[in-house]
């Protein structure tokens, strides 16, 4: 222990707080809260640690620590939780992907709300549903939605087109055509009102309706219509028939079952609404090795419902997760009134919390049976490229170079890399070509691997400015295209003595050749292959790489040369109105008040810019 960590050790506070623990570069490690900040920061540093499995390697990474005091514990749950969403601490329990769960958002303050899928969760005047543990199905999900309710598709917050006439999804009676008035608001907002309905696990009352509509239209002898209410009608069924628990008497209660296994942990979501389980979501946790079930229950609720707009005032946890008070005051005070966690001993809830148990062990072994799969297929994809390849040892760093251009505006090259048959994407990097003269995807391929091994060799003493990737030697190098591509690449590494033991083959896209350095014939491998997929997935990343880049590059260019034509717009305005709007296409498609309501933008020159973008000849 270094002197000025003992000293922090002897000042800590005795108060309540939130502990940051922090490395030698500044980067925070771990977050963790305390009743008692002294004798709860002092415990990692006994002998023995406190139990856990991964406090030794934590301790010994410690270079500072930093406290907040808190009036409570309550205080301290919400402290701690903001700073884990801001710091990402490797070593605290984190919910796999949790940045990016897929939510169904209402926009309900729209005259013609929108129903649709996002990744948000912060819009004011946005109603959202989730999160949900599958993009898949949440897509899926609004289809049939659309099917049966057909609210607009369109984007923005006002329906339709800039031409003003219905798009398709009018004609093939997938939207009500409300860009036009074929449906008034009033009517429309029903609409969503029953979309909202269904949402919200009341689904009784739209299978009625369709059920009446689809009779009457029967009766009336228009069987198209009624065929078209039986479809809507069956889709709704369907989407209904995961259905698989009913609790009578209960409103909205939540039923968690916990399964751990190693350093890896599964959490099922049972979500009953009215007495009815509508769905089930299932979450996989990391960095748990050596914690009980209520520590991993308290981090799995703070992450789960610090961020769902929905919170039921009743959560059922497993058994050996007790001790959670501070948890459901803090989620009392998020969702402004009581909830309560309870481990029921018996009953319903308890046959419901050990059948959510059962399934998150399944899905525990699942992910494990899947990750051994995984591991042996990459074994054996990596085992047969050295052998079709004539490689002088497995390819453990596989390295894969794409170019990209539109005739000859903004060429780009991308980098990706796999390791161990995986992506490794910290190490992904794109270059902006800057010698290439013409369309030559030879001469850019050239230039960037260049680039790319000009940097390779190990860092000197004192070098701060190092990149891993580039120093890091890959064992394989693969090119997108065929010979002239691979002979660009052997003339790139040709000129550095350190790239002389790695091997550089190329991948041909009609035929999925590799063609190899030496060899007049192309190796084919067989299309079911480990192989040859390992070195598809390879190209296909980099190629998704390229193009990702090369249209950033485009719409900033074009970004950039809209606003040089724009009088009364400097960088900071620019700026304003880039981070406002996001993309050239938002910019030019806004009206006079959007335009108004750009933060630092003068209303005075929000209607000049107007009148430039639309020729209307005044300011």
């Amino acid at each position: 222990m270094t002197r000025p960590l003992s000293e922090q050790l002897r000042s800590l506070p005795t108060a309540s707080g939130v502990y940051l623990f922090h490395d030698e570069k500044g980067s925070v490690l771990y977050v963790g809260k305390a009743k008692s900040l002294r004798s709860r920061v002092r415990s990692y540093f006994r002998p023995g640690g406190d139990g856990r499995a991964g406090i030794p390697q934590l301790v010994e990474r410690v270079a500072e620590i930093e406290t907040i005091a808190t009036r409570n514990e309550v205080e301290a749950l919400h402290l701690e939780q903001n700073l884990i969403k801001r710091w990402r601490p490797p070593f605290n329990i984190r919910l796999r992907d949790d940045k990016s769960f897929p939510y169904v958002a209402v926009t309900v303050e729209d005259e013609f709300p929108r129903v649709m899928f996002t990744r948000e969760r912060h819009r004011r005047g946005v109603l959202y549903f989730g999160p949900y543990a599958n993009a898949k199905k949440v897509r899926s999900t609004l289809d049939v939605l659309n099917r049966v309710f057909r609210f607009r598709p369109c984007e923005g917050p006002k329906p339709g087109r800039r031409s003003g006439i219905p798009c398709l999804d009018y004609h093939i009676d997938r939207c009500y055509a409300p860009c036009v008035r074929l449906i008034s608001p009033a009517d429309y907002r029903v609409l969503i009102d029953s979309v909202v309905e269904f949402l919200s696990g009341h689904t009784d009352p739209i299978q009625r309706s369709l059920e009446r509509s689809m009779q009457q239209a029967a009766d009336e002898q228009q069987f198209e219509e009624a065929a078209r209410y039986r479809n809507r009608l069956s889709a709704v069924q369907h989407l209904l028939e995961r259905q698989a628990a009913d609790l009578p008497g209960e409103g909205s209660v939540d039923v968690l079952g916990l399964a751990i296994e190693g350093e890896r942990a599964a959490v099922q979501v049972f979500p009953l609404r009215g007495g009815r389980m509508v769905d089930r979501y299932g979450f996989h946790l990391e960095s748990v090795a050596g914690q009980d079930e209520a520590a991993i229950m308290e981090a799995f609720c703070l992450e789960y419902y610090g961020s769902t707009p929905v919170i039921p005032p009743l959560i059922v946890v497993p058994p050996q997760a007790g001790g959670l008070q501070g948890v459901a005051d803090f989620l009392s005070d998020l969702r402004g009134s009581r909830v309560e966690l309870r481990a029921p001993a018996r009953g319903e809830k308890r046959r419901l919390q050990e059948l959510a148990s059962e399934n998150a062990r399944l899905a525990l072994d699942s992910e494990a049976r899947a990750r051994e799969t995984g591991r042996l297929r990459r074994i054996e994809a990596l085992e047969e490229l050295r052998e079709a390849l004539n490689l002088e040892s497995l390819p453990l760093r596989i390295e894969c170079f794409d170019i990209s251009n539109l005739q000859e505006a903004s060429p780009v090259a991308s980098m990706v890399v796999f390791r161990d048959g995986m992506p490794l994407k910290a190490h992904y990097r794109k270059f902006s070509l800057r010698t290439l003269a013409g369309q030559s995807d030879v001469a850019g391929m050239e230039e960037a691997l260049g680039r790319r091994f000009a940097r390779l060799g190990s860092p000197g003493e004192g070098d701060i400015d190092i990149d891993e990737s580039f120093t890091a030697l890959p064992n394989l190098v693969l090119v997108d295209g065929g010979k002239p591509q691979l002979g660009a690449a052997l003339e790139a590494l040709g000129k550095l003595p350190e790239t002389e033991r790695i091997a550089v083959v190329s991948l041909a896209k009609r035929e999925e050749e590799v063609f190899v350095p030496g060899r007049s014939k192309p190796v084919r491998l067989d299309r079911h292959s480990a192989g040859l997929q390992l070195l598809q997935r390879l190209r296909d990343e980099a190629h998704r790489f390229a193009i990702g880049y090369h249209r950033q590059r485009r719409s900033n260019e074009s970004f950039s040369s809209l606003f040089d034509e724009l009088r009364g717009v400097g960088p900071a305005r620019r700026r304003a109105i880039l981070n406002h709007f996001g993309s050239p296409e938002r910019f030019l498609a806004a009206g006079a008040d959007e335009l108004a309501a750009v933060p630092g933008l003068p209303e005075k020159t929000a209607r000049q810019v107007y009148a430039q973008l639309h020729k209307t000849g005044g300011a």
